[in-house]
């Protein structure tokens, strides 16, 4: 896929993705921007299914809300809440951490920084760029596997890695493009460009997609 290309491949993305199941936290963002109840349902989503997650989410943030009111939970309490959540036990240190340090670092205020929010614990790339672009609609990329694999697969970039991929979207990708990419690619690679035997067949883009790296579709 060429850079001249990408436009109308991207209207046909969107035309695409909207008959498909649009990632959980994607959609509760849309109703609910706190930077905070988004940083912890990213971090509760890693290696975690949609409905999981979001069942985890709605449990802890009706206990609490807040930093300062989940800083005062205990951890064996914030496990029991968010439990099945992959590595549950991990994540409740993890969060309880994070809102520790939100309070003493950062005056109770999620920031709205990469650089910052990948010094709190547990905090990689990808929850850094989702927290800037659907907790604060600032600009950035979330790239994860699904990003990563879709943009080297269609041929628009050529990378190793997610980290990899988002410097090379940085410098090639419009702005524009930037805070919706990660939404429609998650829900675009679970049901459409799978890692295995992508449904080629039934794809809008088959003719812009380079299919790096394809062995087998269907």
């Amino acid at each position: 896929m060429t850079t001249d290309e990408f436009p109308q491949a991207w209207l046909l993305l969107k035309k695409q993705v909207k008959t498909l199941k649009v990632p959980w936290l994607e959609k509760y963002a849309a109703d609910d921007r706190d930077p905070f109840k988004v940083l912890i349902s990213c971090i509760l989503s890693l290696r975690t299914q949609d409905k999981t997650t979001g069942e985890a989410s709605e449990r802890l943030f009706a206990m609490a809300s807040s930093p300062h009111a989940m800083a005062s939970l205990t951890v064996s309490r914030i496990q029991e809440t968010i439990y099945p959540v992959g590595f549950y036990k991990v994540k409740a240190k993890t969060i309880k951490a994070i809102c520790q340090a939100i309070l003493s670092e950062h005056r109770g205020m999620v920031p709205d920084d990469i650089d910052a929010l990948l010094k709190l614990k547990g905090v990689g790339r990808k929850t850094a760029n989702l927290v800037i672009t659907l907790g604060f609609d600032k600009y950035g990329i979330c790239v994860d596997t699904h990003v990563h694999r879709i943009t080297n697969r269609w041929g628009y970039v050529k990378t190793k890695t997610p980290e990899e991929t988002e410097y090379a979207l940085r410098e090639k990708l419009p702005r524009k493009y930037w805070k919706p990419i990660n939404g429609l690619l998650v829900a675009f690679g679970q049901n459409i460009c799978k890692p295995v035997s992508p449904l080629c067949s039934i794809c809008s883009l088959f003719g812009y997609c380079a299919k790096v790296g394809v062995v087998r579709s269907r």
